[in-house]
């Protein structure tokens, strides 16, 4: 019995992603290390940040937590220059989700900034999208994603209401 193009399974259907549905341009730049050119709005907060020697892993580049790091530095130094208050003993900041997208290892030395713009605001939290690339060429990216940032009660651990330091912090920015 012989098989007929109807007998032959067929290939599963690649599931659309995010990623997947990005125009040509942006997917095949970030692919490349490289930024798309700047349409979105201007940052929140851009923190400069040299690599550190001891940053390095035994592949000579910076080890992928230290990414996690320079990017936690970003959001503390945004968040000093915050006017008003943004936390208290009823209200502070947890980080509830991390999104890396590692696109080019980055050697040392390098002076990287650090680019923060606000995704979304919530009733009692903040999505940060968050870009590191090369100080001295933005459109050379070593990393983007997100983070969502939740505040809380630390004596209940419930969430309670973004500050109006926050809001106004976003709409000035």
């Amino acid at each position: 019995m012989s098989k007929t193009a109807s007998d032959t399974p067929k290939p599963p259907r690649p599931r659309k992603t995010k990623a997947a549905t990005a125009p040509p341009a942006a997917e095949a730049a970030a692919s490349a290390g490289t930024a798309e050119p700047a349409t979105a709005a201007a940052p929140l907060f851009v923190a400069e940040i040299d690599a550190r020697w001891r940053d390095l892993d035994a592949f000579n580049h910076v080890n992928n937590s230290n990414y996690l790091t320079y990017l936690e530095e970003a959001r503390l130094q945004w968040l000093r220059h915050v006017p008003g208050p943004w936390f208290d003993e009823t209200s502070m900041p947890v980080l509830a989700a991390s999104s890396i997208n590692y696109r080019q290892p980055i050697a040392w030395p390098a002076s990287l900034h650090i680019e923060l713009r606000c995704e979304r605001l919530g009733n009692s939290s903040m999505t940060i999208a968050h870009r590191i690339v090369d100080a001295g060429d933005a459109d050379h990216l070593y990393s983007d994603g997100h983070v969502v940032m939740v505040w809380m009660n630390p004596a209940t651990g419930t969430a309670v209401a973004l500050p109006e330091a926050i809001r106004r912090a976003v709409a000035a920015g």
